[in-house]
């Protein structure tokens, strides 16, 4: 029997054979086997791996915000009801503290940590600057003396009188009176923007309190005018003329007071070397009329005075000097020829006794002597913070601290070996005050830092020409004037030291009052 082999071959192969190979050759059942067979074992087949998932993706740092803002007022929050606080645990909380805030409040008030010190919220300036150097030539030509410097009611205006306060007769000497306007733009220092011709020395001015324009003046006549600087082509509105009314000496001041019933409307008092102290009011005919008068006599001074009565006769006191106190309008300190200052009232009703002529009885205003200067006094300032202080200064150059409660100062500066010709109190500090010396120069006081040397000295003239008057601006607090022997009137601008109050500088005042009471 034959033996049959099984061959692989090909794909190829095996489709040439089958063509080749008669089927009927060999049994059927056997080639289709082969067939079969050989199919299956060159049969290809594949595969491959799952799909791959692929996603795509972005991402960024930046971030992005709008945001609108508006300046309508937002909608107030809206407050809950008192209905819902709890005001029970509230009650009980505030119950339970009390004591204990109470007492450190307590403590606090009672604690000196901080005191003496100052807040100021502004960079200190510590220097006392020149702002203007005014003058008007003719009148310096002449060789005449600044005698009175005023400011106006708005502080703007700043008005100046000619005259002499040297030896001499003068009174036939002609004079000026000039003003600045010193807000006004182009201000020319040496041409004033108002100037007034007077026949007559002017020793003394004073700007009305309300009306702007409005200056008066004492002449070295004896005679009162009153001015008005609007007025270019005849500024004259009243004058006391030359009656036994008038003066008999130079007019050493004059003063704006308001009327006892009528606050709106002022008097004019003046007074002068010849004893009197008067008070003019207004008339329509442009006549000053005497309302009311004083006379001082050696006689009918206090007896506290330790000065050597005249056995007989009759004996004026020279008036040099006046100041008004800010508490009391009828109180009023006379400086006088013989050094004491006098304690005055204008409600006195003792008849003066005298045989000076007058159309309305004159009486004795002295209620108390102080202890005197080593010469005539020169000025006098009351104190616009405290009832009782007022300074005076004299030829003795010499400032005295004085309380009206005692005759004795309460301490004596001496600033100057001449003369002293003006003291004021400053408007804004209680404890600041200024003084013009015969040598020259403006000394500043804060009685705060020192009690017994100026806190600045101010060299006014070159020469050491005499410094006569000078002035606080109470509006434009950082000004004040001085006028000296030279014609020329200097407006330093003060630092902020010298126009900010400390924080306890009126208790201060008032302890410097009590101790010298005591």
């Amino acid at each position: 029997m034959p033996s049959w082999r099984l061959v692989l071959c090909p794909d190829e192969l095996l489709e040439q054979l089958t063509r080749e190979t008669n089927p009927n050759r060999l049994p059927n059942r056997l080639v289709a086997d082969t067939l079969e067979v050989s199919r299956d074992l060159h049969k290809e087949k594949s595969c491959q791996t799952a799909s791959i998932a692929t996603a795509e993706a972005s991402a960024q740092v930046r971030k992005h915000a709008d945001a609108q803002v508006q300046t309508e007022a937002p909608v107030p929050v809206t407050v809950l009801p008192l209905s819902q606080h709890d005001t029970s645990r509230l009650t009980a909380f505030l119950r339970r503290v009390e004591a204990m805030v109470i007492r450190e409040l307590n403590k606090n008030w009672q604690s000196h940590a901080f005191d003496g010190f100052e807040v100021n919220w502004m960079e200190p300036q510590q220097t006392v600057s020149c702002l203007h150097t005014l003058g008007y030539p003719p009148a310096q030509g002449q060789g005449l003396h600044v005698t009175s410097v005023s400011w106006n009611a708005t502080g703007s205006v700043l008005a100046c009188a000619y005259g002499r306060l040297d030896d001499g007769d003068w009174s036939t000497l002609k004079s000026f009176v000039c003003a600045w306007n010193l807000d006004r733009r182009g201000l020319n220092p040496q041409q004033p923007s108002a100037v007034v011709e007077v026949p007559s020395a002017v020793m003394c001015l004073a700007f009305h309190p309300t009306q702007p324009s409005h200056v008066a003046g004492g002449l070295y006549s004896g005679e009162v005018v009153v001015w008005d600087m609007s007025r270019s082509e005849d500024p004259l509105l009243w004058r006391t003329g030359l009656t036994d009314d008038t003066h008999t000496d130079p007019v050493c001041q004059v003063i704006w007071l308001p009327e006892p019933r009528h606050s709106h409307r002022f008097r004019l008092l003046s007074a002068a070397a010849d004893g009197k102290v008067l008070l003019w009011q207004g008339a329509g005919t442009g006549q000053l009329q005497l309302a009311e008068g004083f006379a001082l006599l050696v006689q009918q001074l206090p007896r506290s005075t330790k000065l050597k009565k005249p056995s007989r006769g009759e004996t004026e006191v020279g008036v040099t000097a006046v100041a008004f106190s800010s508490f009391d309008s009828s109180l009023f300190i006379l400086g006088t020829e013989g050094g004491f200052p006098l304690k005055c009232s204008l409600a006195a009703e003792e008849v003066a006794l005298t045989r000076m002529p007058s159309s309305v009885p004159l009486r004795a205003p002295a209620q108390f002597t102080f202890s005197p200067h080593g010469g005539p006094v020169y000025s006098v300032s009351y104190s616009p913070f405290h009832r009782n202080l007022f300074l005076s200064a004299g030829t003795d150059g010499h400032i005295h601290l004085y309380s009206v409660l005692q005759a004795q100062p309460l301490t004596s500066l001496q600033l100057s070996h001449k003369y002293l010709f003006a003291v004021r109190w400053s408007p804004v500090r209680p404890l600041v005050f200024a003084a013009a010396s015969g040598e020259g120069d403006v000394q500043l006081f804060d009685l705060q830092k020192s009690s017994q040397k100026p806190t600045v000295s101010i060299v006014q003239t070159q020469d050491g020409s005499p410094v006569y008057c000078l002035e606080f601006n109470s509006q434009q607090t950082q000004l004040l004037a001085a006028g000296d022997a030279n014609g020329t009137v200097k407006v330093w601008q003060l630092s902020t030291a010298f126009t900010e109050q400390g924080p306890r500088e009126t208790e201060d005042l008032d302890q410097l009052a009590a101790e010298v009471a005591t």
